[in-house]
């Protein structure tokens, strides 16, 4: 796991000064707006680094998509995932579905660079992740949705249920139609994700379904 050591550096420092709200309490204070006079750049910094590093790598608007559906699907979107292994910590990048999977936590890193020093201490990586994912779809010729922000980091990880709910790449389709469902969305969602994955974001055939990771699903959890 060493290559992820540095994904969640500067996002430590946000964690670190923070208190985790629940996710219904957390959800019912989301606001579009939320850093219009805190960062009001926020959305135009996140959409120089993406447009800047998919210009060598265009899988990465795929990739930090995948990232936010896989931090969302464990125990919403607070950016546990990027958590790494401490001493009280084990990482959910250990999970099967997330193991020598996920990529783009780099780029997580050089976002949140660029927030902080325009920004200090003010915009939590779950909303980095959040809004990297919109901005990704768009980049990628996808829709466009308003993104909720003001969510806060998490302070733990839950390996044991990002085993359990994220899809395995040996799930059969009733097995992802339960997973997707478990998160409140339908066969039309997954199959769409899929496709739309498949078609826009890969360079060759998408052999997992479960590596979905597109606009419908993100605009569905919080």
């Amino acid at each position: 796991m060493m290559k992820f050591l540095l994904a969640i550096v500067l996002c430590g420092v946000v964690v670190l000064g923070t208190f985790p709200l629940s996710s219904d309490a957390q959800a019912s204070q989301l606001d579009p707006s939320f850093y219009s006079a805190t960062c009001p750049t926020v959305h135009s910094i996140v959409r120089e680094v993406l447009r800047n590093v998919s210009k060598t790598d265009p899988r990465i608007l795929a990739s930090i998509m995948r990232l936010h559906f896989h931090d969302c699907f464990v125990q919403g979107c607070d950016a546990s995932l990027l958590l790494n292994n401490t001493a009280t910590i084990v990482s959910e990048q250990g999970a099967a579905p997330n193991n020598n999977s996920i990529r783009g936590l780099n780029v997580v890193n050089q976002i949140k660079t660029a927030v902080e020093a325009v920004c200090p201490n003010t915009v939590s990586c779950a909303d980095i992740l959040a809004l990297g994912a919109e901005i990704s779809s768009v980049l990628g010729g996808g829709p466009d949705w308003k993104v909720p922000l003001g969510r806060r980091d998490s302070l733990t990880a839950n390996l044991t249920l990002a085993n359990q709910n994220l899809p395995a790449a040996f799930f059969t389709l009733p097995q992802l139609t339960t997973a997707f469902a478990n998160q409140g969305l339908n066969i039309t969602d997954l199959v769409t994700l899929s496709d739309i994955y498949k078609h826009k974001y890969h360079n060759k055939m998408c052999s997992y379904i479960w590596e979905s990771s597109m606009p419908i699903l993100l605009r569905s959890i919080i």
